[in-house]
């Protein structure tokens, strides 16, 4: 277990890193540095050692037969003790009358092995008497407190890190605002520009995505201006159409034609009450007046007024507790989900069956019929405004196309969500509001 949450944790922190700009530009900050340093640290070795070769072994060879020649032979220790405390050196003698060494604690505790990896390549001579005297590197000045050097190194190092983090940081916050702004002007909100903290490319970008948002918020604005004017410009003329239609002569003659004519008024009028709603809800100013509702009673009630709501088959809870829903819009969804139900799965050998349980804080809402259902290459259209399936073209029998349409709407104003699928046989309607 602990390591199959080791394994998602790596993932995730993989995930965000590939989808972290900031963080991948600070990778490859740091990535370079160390990568600068080494090619720096490898070219220097090289060519010290180039030059070592060349000048440096012969003068420090010279130098060493000078060292051996000022302790004397035999060795005189006096000597060699003043050699040691005027240079940096360290001092090895071995023989058969002077054994002497400048720093004994270091063969104390390492051994000779240990001193040569303190002092470096060792470079010895042996006199004429038979003593061997071995020079190496003492006590540098930087060796006093290695420690103290090595933690102002990484400490400086870090400080690097964090001054071009928050470089990076500050350079790319432009992207937080922008990312913000675009989810903003997704949701339908341009109320809130996106800031312009800059003047380079980024400040371009947010500006011109501003006058692109504020663009989009004009045409949607004239568009629904003019939606809204239209629908209501249409009403008088359909109410004084359908008066003038009822008041025709009811005569035998006439009575196909009058029946056709309300007919087709009629469906203009819930064209435009449909128009209306549909901007309503989808207008960012638009409200749900919340209230409390029995949903059991109210589905009720719909399939009771529904002229053919009796043939449904209700599976209801009496113990649902009253949620706070808008009444009229959940109304109008329980209505357009029941007719569409009856419309395309009445003749089925089964009724349409609708279904409501408690889920968490809200309910679900499920109606099903049992006709043929919908093809799959059209299922996720339904919800389309004015699309009909290929079997309801005919405006008779399918409608304007913003039943199902206006479901959803419906369902997303409620912070809820709105599911169409084949049941086989059948389509199936699953709604949740919260």
């Amino acid at each position: 277990m602990g390591l199959k949450a080791h394994t998602l944790e790596r993932r995730r922190w993989r995930h965000r890193w590939r989808h972290s700009l900031r963080a991948r530009l600070l990778t490859v900050f740091v990535l370079l540095a160390f990568a600068m340093t080494a090619v720096f640290l490898v070219g220097m070795q090289s060519t010290l050692a180039s030059g070592w070769r060349e000048a440096g072994v012969p003068l420090i060879s010279d130098y060493v037969n000078r060292l051996v020649a000022e302790i004397g032979s035999p060795p005189d220790v006096q000597r060699a003790e003043a050699l040691t405390a005027r240079l940096p050196i360290a001092i090895r003698i071995q023989g058969p009358t002077v054994n002497w060494e400048s720093h004994p604690e270091r063969a104390e505790y390492e051994g000779r092995r240990g001193f040569e990896s303190r002092t470096g390549q060792m470079l010895s001579r042996t006199t004429a008497d038979g003593h061997r005297i071995s020079f190496g590197l003492g006590t540098l000045p930087w060796q006093r407190g290695p420690h103290r050097f090595g933690w102002l190194t990484l400490a400086l190092l870090l400080a690097l890190i964090v001054a071009a983090y928050s470089y990076v940081r500050r350079l790319l916050r432009p992207l937080d605002d922008i990312r913000a702004g675009a989810e903003r002007f997704g949701a339908g909100d341009f109320a809130q520009a996106i800031p312009l903290r800059r003047r380079d490319e980024l400040g371009d970008l947010a500006r011109r995505i501003n006058t692109m948002a504020h663009d989009i918020r004009a045409m949607l604005d004239a568009k629904r201006a003019l939606l809204l004017a239209l629908s209501h410009e249409l009403r008088s003329p359909l109410t004084r159409a359908r008066l003038n239609a009822e008041l025709l002569p009811d005569t035998p003659d006439t009575e196909a034609e009058r029946a056709a004519l309300l007919r087709d008024l009629n469906e203009m009028r819930e064209l435009i009450s449909d128009l209306l709603e549909s901007e309503r809800l989808t207008s960012p100013h638009g409200a749900l007046h919340r209230e409390p509702v029995d949903l059991t009673a109210l589905v009720r009630e719909v399939a009771a007024e529904h002229p053919e709501g009796a043939r449904a088959v209700l599976d209801l809870p009496a113990d649902l507790p009253p949620l706070p829903l808008d009444r009229a819009r959940v109304s109008l969804l329980v209505r357009n989900l029941l007719d569409n139900a009856l419309r395309h799965g009445g003749d089925a050998a089964q009724p349409p069956r609708i279904t409501l349980h408690a889920e968490g804080q809200g309910a679900r809402l499920t109606v099903r019929d049992f006709g043929p259902g919908v093809d799959e290459a059209q299922l996720e259209r339904l919800t389309e405004p004015f699309y009909r399936t290929d079997s309801a073209r005919q405006r008779a029998t399918g409608g304007v196309g913003l039943g199902m349409y206006l479901c959803r709407l419906v369902a997303q104003a409620h912070g809820g969500s709105f599911a169409v699928r084949n049941a086989q046989p059948g389509l199936e309607i699953d709604v949740l509001l919260n």
